[in-house]
């Protein structure tokens, strides 16, 4: 999960451009998800050469990933400005995610998946049970179950052990608000937060054991109906926007 920004510390300039890029990109999501940079602000080079201490060249580079991830857009005037997304844009991003999850998991069910890949999911599967085990969870335990949440998602991906598959998984994850793990934060502070997740987990469950069985098409409809859960945790995200980092970017539907 994302930690609020609060100060920006001055990159080192000794470092070569592209990781200089990298630091400036986080420093940037940091800014735009704690609310310091407001969605439909302009934010242009110069402003952020000022505020980060570093050249242009490596913020230039940053702002065209940030857009290409989808929290900038480019202005006809030069330029980027913070977007503003309606709650149905995230939706159809984690719709998205599901359905290329789908396909993932009925190919791995179909041509089948090595045991050792198998075996590292279900062993993430046995982290997140011990963490189930508590009758309440605190914020480390959910912090821990988000580690390992995107891990097994993770796993899960390339158990099709198709590279077309993998870059899919990779671009829509990157999508603003749609990786695996996006909303489970908001859950930290709900009374039903363990019972959510004890459902997500039955289903992490039921899809191992649909991809075992060679089950294709329920190991598809299993990971299409757990983006569902993603999709009931946004809505309860945007009219609880202190819940969870960027929240404030997202419009609720009328």
């Amino acid at each position: 999960m994302h930690s609020a920004f609060v100060t920006a510390a001055p990159i080192d300039f000794h470092e070569e451009s592209g990781s200089q890029a990298v630091k400036v990109q986080l420093k940037l999501r940091e800014m735009i998800l704690a609310g310091e940079l407001a969605a439909g602000a302009r934010i242009t080079e110069l402003a952020i050469v000022d505020k980060l201490g570093v050249s242009r060249t490596p913020i230039r580079a940053a702002l065209i990933r940030l857009e290409q991830e989808g929290l900038l857009q480019q202005m006809p005037s030069g330029g980027f400005a913070v977007r503003k997304f309606s709650e149905a844009d995230v939706a159809d991003a984690i719709e998205l995610r599901g359905t290329v999850e789908g396909l993932a998991v009925r190919l791995a069910a179909e041509r089948g998946a090595s045991g050792e890949a198998l075996a590292d999911a279900n062993q993430c599967l046995e982290g997140i049970d011990l963490l189930l085990q508590e009758p309440v969870l605190n914020e480390e335990a959910f912090s821990r179950y988000v580690n390992l949440n995107a891990q097994f998602h993770a796993l899960l991906g390339a158990l099709a052990a198709s590279p077309v598959i993998q870059r899919e998984l990779d671009r829509v994850g990157s999508l603003p608000f749609a990786s695996p793990s996006g909303f489970v934060g908001v859950q930290a502070n709900s009374p039903k937060a363990r019972d959510m997740l004890i459902v997500a987990q039955d289903q992490h469950r039921q899809v191992m054991q649909a991809i075992g069985q060679r089950e294709g098409a329920r190991a598809e409809a299993v990971m299409r109906e757990h983006s569902r859960l993603a999709q009931r945790n946004l809505r309860e995200a945007v009219r609880s926007p202190l819940h969870l980092p960027g929240a404030h970017l997202i419009s609720p539907s009328s």
